[in-house]
């Protein structure tokens, strides 16, 4: 069994239930004593940012700032770097505890020792 999980979720609010479960499978892993680390990318990168969680809205679903927010408490947020310069992002305009990095990072972690990846 997997004792860390790195999920990649590369939709935003163009795909919400896919969105949504990404956060949702991240978060109930952090709970659950998971190692995690979830990769915004694609769409998701704008969550990177102050209050773009909070305008995320999917009936019957968790709020995903709420989401997100224990998964910055116990696991680690990344932006992809390709994904931020895209959007004009920077390490100054994340929220705190997001970091920047790039697929060579990504690789590193997925092919940790008792690591499973998935991608949203």
């Amino acid at each position: 069994m997997a004792k860390k999980l790195v999920i990649k979720v590369t939709a935003g609010a163009d795909a919400p239930e896919r969105c949504s479960q990404a956060f949702t499978v991240a978060a109930v892993a952090v709970a659950s004593g998971v190692e995690v680390s979830l990769w915004l990318t694609g769409e998701s990168a704008w969550f990177a940012l102050p209050g773009r969680a909070a305008e995320f809205e999917l009936p019957h679903a968790a709020a995903l700032p709420d989401l997100l927010d224990s998964v910055l408490a116990a696991g680690r947020v990344t932006l992809c770097t390709q994904c931020a310069a895209r959007r004009d992002i920077t390490e100054r305009d994340v929220l705190d505890g997001v970091r920047i990095a790039g697929s060579q990072l990504f690789v590193q972690e997925a092919r940790g020792d008792e690591t499973q990846a998935l991608v949203y």
